[in-house]
């Protein structure tokens, strides 16, 4: 299935696990882990490189010998939060004193790169679009953000009544202006258990991804291939997704196509002004006051 509800893919005490074997590729993963208040987590990277990204509440990370103090956030609309890089083929634990819900992004990789933190200062805050397309694009693990070695991920938030993802773009053929790559969208809503947005996936030239799903906290959708696009927040409830991609090309890159069809609007937002509701928040000041 392309589209995941909520609970679906619930294994080994994740609210959600999304691995190449279920998704039926070979590099991008997903967990999301909720821990109660003084909870814990100890797993194996494996053959993968992981981000723990707190998507509410605090935690603690261990790998490598090395202690990383996860401040967090709120909630993910709340505020850019920190995070912490894990390498494949290392020992973690992930401890909450005060518990929370926090995000595994992954991808099967080759390089062994050293255990990090990142800071939420260091998180650029950007907003594409204009008008009725804003959104804002929290860049924590961008191609060009953040060393990885597969491994490119990006949290999107989309103002009730917008549309992101859009124009409708792919990146499903390798050449020297696309990348192939394999994406995870993850769905959280504001405004309670009765917000819900929809995810348009429609067959490209190479690919047969062919999905229109209404969208609920905690759900996921699959994107092998296909033009993907619009991601659309429904008026009153605002919309956030994480975006992991991995994929087979010999550079860590983001290079996409717009739908032909579509690719004419981008030139409209020139000289228009982006939402006046974004950004929702900026990231925090780094210590150097910058």
């Amino acid at each position: 299935m392309t589209h995941l509800p909520a609970g679906r893919t619930a294994r080994e005490g994740h609210d959600l696990w999304i691995d190449p074997a279920s998704a039926g590729w070979a590099y991008s993963a997903l967990r999301v882990l909720t821990l109660e208040p003084g909870g814990q987590r100890a797993f194996g990277t494996g053959d993968s490189e992981w981000i723990v990204l707190p998507l509410a509440g605090a935690c603690t990370v261990l790998a490598d010998g090395e202690t990383f103090a996860l401040q967090g956030r709120a909630d993910v609309f709340s505020g850019v939060t920190d995070f912490a890089y894990l390498p494949r083929d290392a020992h973690a634990v992930i401890a909450s004193a005060a518990g929370g819900r926090f995000a595994l992004a992954g991808a099967r990789c080759s390089r062994r790169l050293p255990a990090r933190y990142g800071p939420a200062s260091g998180v650029p805050v950007e907003l594409r679009g204009a008008g009725g397309a804003s959104r804002q694009v929290n860049n924590f693990a961008a191609a060009d953000v953040f060393a990885c070695d597969r491994l490119i991920a990006v949290e999107v938030l989309t103002p009730g009544g917008n549309w992101s993802s859009f124009p409708p773009h792919k990146h499903d053929e390798a050449g020297p202006h696309e990348s192939r790559l394999e994406e995870i969208y993850y769905y959280e809503l504001a405004g309670g258990p009765a917000a819900v947005g929809y995810q348009r996936v429609y067959p490209s030239p190479g690919g047969s991804t062919d999905v229109l799903a209404e969208v609920r906290s905690g759900d996921a959708v699959l994107i092998p291939d296909g033009w993907h696009g619009p991601s659309m927040a429904v008026p009153g409830y605002d919309m956030y997704y994480l975006n992991v991609m991995a994929g087979p090309g010999p550079s860590r890159s983001w290079l996409i196509s717009d739908d032909p069809a579509h690719a004419w609007v981008r030139d409209s937002w020139a000289g228009q002004d982006p939402d006046p509701r974004l950004p929702l928040y900026e990231s925090p000041a780094r210590e150097d006051g910058s």
